[in-house]
């Protein structure tokens, strides 16, 4: 059993910067695979990052480039840098472990059976 908590959310302007954190207890979380999904107001939780046990990081297209994922399997933490923010990135942002210790789409919801309760991104234009 892995219990996400996301920690680092909250407000700042266009082009700056914020970095979540993803603390897991419980065990298991340095062989599955973490990511972040999120979901803005009226739309549909969307995929962000992954990044699977050996370090390997997926993006979504929209965040290439700007948003950098990253773990540290020694304090069972997972981070998401968010450089150059848009107030299109304003989301509730949820981290995810996967349920399975094997490869598979990272970009799907079902891939991932532990959800935090998210951390809220504002970005002010």
């Amino acid at each position: 059993q892995v219990q996400p908590v996301e920690s680092g959310g909250g407000l700042v302007q266009a082009g700056g910067s914020l970095r979540l954190s993803c603390a897991a207890s419980g065990s298991g979380f340095s062989s599955r695979a973490m990511g972040w999904f999120r979901q803005a107001p009226g739309k549909e939780r969307e995929f962000v990052a992954a990044i699977n046990r050996n370090g390997t990081p997926y993006y979504t297209d929209s965040v290439k480039g700007r948003f950098t994922i990253s773990r540290d399997n020694g304090k069972n933490t997972g981070f998401l840098r968010m450089n150059s923010l848009k107030p299109e990135d304003t989301a509730a942002y949820y981290c995810v472990v996967s349920t399975s210790m094997l490869s598979g789409d990272y970009a799907s919801q079902s891939f991932y059976r532990y959800w935090g309760q998210g951390t809220q991104v504002t970005v002010s234009s």
